[in-house]
């Protein structure tokens, strides 16, 4: 059960140390901050700033060392992998840099596949599928292959498909690092109108243009948040309130 006065990530002092050898390659180094529900948040920073080890704990795809992080109220530490993937699978819909559809497969069927454990009839996944489909603009190309979508279009399926279960979160690592400038347009556009419709989204890029999209920016630099603050649209959206 999702609680509107809960946030989505409750991130307090998580680190993460990788053990390499003798070495100890600490990649984050006491990271708090929370995101409540709605809010649309951009995580940026360089290579080994310790983004990517982020949005692995963040995505409940790996577990901090120390410290704690609470995904819509649930502590994922001590969680086995089993629950830890049944929690992934409730409450994150990911949207990755290489779209990981599967080829050969329509787009109706690729945003049916995190449905299909989920014991719905065939016509409930299609029509959520369907539905998803709809949201982000592709009712026309529901019976298309990967091959023969654009590049947008395929981001924007598998957009959908991170829809189609209504997650407590998008989690969008690089979404537009390989589409071209009018692809990256409409993708951001998808983002900022769900974002408006009370989408809670959390984008890991390393382009400000990009990252100027969502309300706030979170910078880290060695493991560490240096700002946190909002965007120029945030302060414009929070001025026009």
């Amino acid at each position: 059960m999702q609680s509107a006065d809960r946030p989505v990530i409750d991130a307090r002092d998580v680190r993460k140390t990788y053990e390499l050898g003798e070495i100890a390659v600490r990649a984050l180094r006491g990271v708090s901050f929370e995101v409540q529900r709605g809010e649309f948040v951009a995580i940026m920073g360089a290579s080994g700033s310790g983004k990517s080890t982020l949005m692995h704990i963040l995505g409940c795809l790996d577990v901090p060392t120390e410290g704690t992080y609470l995904l819509n109220g649930r502590d994922v530490r001590g969680v086995d992998e089993d629950d830890l993937s049944d929690l992934r699978n409730r409450h994150i819909g990911f949207v990755f840099q290489s779209f990981n559809l599967i080829p050969r497969t329509r787009a109706v069927a690729n945003v049916e596949l995190p449905l299909t454990y989920a014991g719905l009839s065939r016509a409930e996944r299609r029509r959520r599928a369907m539905t998803a489909l709809a949201s982000v603009g592709l009712t026309d190309r529901t019976d298309h292959q990967p091959s023969e979508l654009s590049g947008g279009q395929q981001q924007r399926v598998a957009l959908a498909r991170a829809l189609v279960t209504n997650p407590a979160m998008i989690l969008a690592d690089e979404p537009t690092g390989n589409l071209d400038s009018h692809s990256t347009a409409e993708v951001l556009a998808i983002f900022e109108r769900l974002s408006a419709q009370g989408r809670t989204i959390v984008l890991i890029t390393h382009e400000s243009e990009v990252a100027a999209h969502a309300g706030r920016v979170i910078r880290l630099r060695d493991g560490r948040i240096v700002a946190d603050e909002p965007s120029d649209r945030g302060r414009a959206t929070e001025a026009a309130r």
